[in-house]
């Protein structure tokens, strides 16, 4: 993978830069600039080579022109924390974006609309990625959230431009995760949680191999109750998850690593703010009533786990954590993995949400950007976005 080091000169020259500001909005306003923020690193540079920036983004799964998924906030955030000189173009290609384009000075930046106004984008459309093309000397990439997406502003606009390279962000997202996967320091311990078996099972199979401990919580343990003959209740739990359930324990009665499941849970009779939380000293969870999160015993042995590790990954919550009568779980592993003296990297999606919403993210090793492209490199997935930078 080509990097900033290998980009050559830039000076004078428009460098398209392939970033992810995906990022929530409320009535126009950014609610969280996390993506925005670690763009800034890369862009800073490329403006300090004396290059002129032009920025492509998605935000959000537009059906059409939606002005509500413009991205004017995002671009006027940027300006705000770069002091730099940002407009926001009229579309995302055309005659009179490649005049704005033209006319950047050095260190100014043009922003595109929402590239997924654009039908063409998530097909990899040859005649989109050549429009885009036709903005640039040199393309950056920078948008690891994006990295598994063979789309036209990821994939084929990397292949027209022979100057190309991975940005700051790209590059650290790719060699900490692969570092995790090929020199991890032992012992190794995987936390991984969130809704449904179906979307972490390769990752558990993988894990299986190289960590030394699983740690499963979420709804996602409820499967691997089910596959043992617990009962759930009213748990989400999902036939095709308890067969997968089945082939993972299974798998681990081989493995190098241990998979360990809760103890004890947090149920109750409905998924609501209002609803009455009540502990379950053990897994059998009684007919009309689910579990919605992990419960205080199995907290603490996590927790315990966590922190005697020399490197932890963690992706996925432990229960309903958006719920507070259901956050205490996710809670006690996000401060677990804050406190632990070894690496901690923490995946991305609701993972990162909640270490960010507790106010410890400048206390982890490496808080990803990309749930979906962190969770595809664990498994061993070739990134089309990567792929395409070599």
């Amino acid at each position: 993978m080509r990097t900033l080091a290998d980009l050559g000169d830039v000076d004078g020259k428009r460098v398209l830069v392939r970033v992810d500001f995906n990022v929530p909005l409320d009535d126009g306003r950014v609610t969280d600039d996390t993506r925005i923020r670690a763009a800034v690193p890369t862009i800073e540079e490329l403006r300090r080579r004396g290059a002129r920036l032009v920025l492509v983004s998605h935000l959000g799964r537009p059906k059409e022109r939606e002005p509500e998924l413009s991205l004017r906030p995002a671009a006027a955030h940027l300006a705000e924390l770069t002091e730099a000189k940002v407009t926001l173009a009229p579309a995302v290609v055309g005659e009179d974006v490649r005049a704005l384009a033209d006319r950047l000075g050095r260190g100014e930046m043009l922003v595109l609309e929402n590239v997924r106004y654009e039908p063409g984008e998530t097909k990899n459309d040859p005649a989109l990625a050549a429009a885009l093309a036709e903005l640039a000397d040199a393309y950056v990439d920078d948008a690891f959230g994006a990295a598994h997406r063979a789309h036209a502003s990821t994939v084929g606009v990397a292949e027209l431009i022979e100057q190309r390279a991975a940005g700051l962000l790209l590059e650290r997202e790719v060699m900490t995760l692969s570092k995790l996967l090929e020199d991890p320091e032992q012992p190794l311990v995987a936390v991984l949680g969130g809704a449904k078996v179906s979307d972490k099972i390769a990752v558990i199979e993988r894990f299986l191999a190289l960590a030394d401990t699983i740690l499963i919580g979420g709804a996602m343990c409820f499967p691997f109750f089910a596959a043992q003959g617990h009962g759930v209740g009213s748990s989400l739990c999902e036939a095709d998850d308890v067969s997968l359930a089945e082939r993972a324990l299974q798998a681990a009665a081989g493995a190098r690593a241990r998979l360990e499941l809760p103890r004890d849970l947090v149920i109750a009779d409905r998924l609501a703010a209002d609803a009455r939380a009540q502990p379950l000293d053990g897994i059998e969870v009684p007919e009309g009533m689910m579990g919605l999160d992990i419960g205080p015993r199995t907290s603490e042995r996590y927790a315990q786990a966590i922190g005697d590790a020399a490197t932890v990954f963690w992706n996925g919550p432990m229960g309903a954590f958006e719920l507070e009568p259901f956050a205490a779980g996710t809670r006690a592993v996000a401060e677990a993995v804050a406190s632990a003296p070894g690496t901690t990297v923490v995946g991305g999606g609701d993972s990162a949400a909640a270490v960010q919403g507790l106010g410890l993210a400048d206390r982890v090793t490496h808080l990803s950007t990309g749930g979906g492209a962190a969770l595809e490199l664990i498994e061993g997935k070739a990134l089309p976005g990567v792929e395409a930078l070599k």
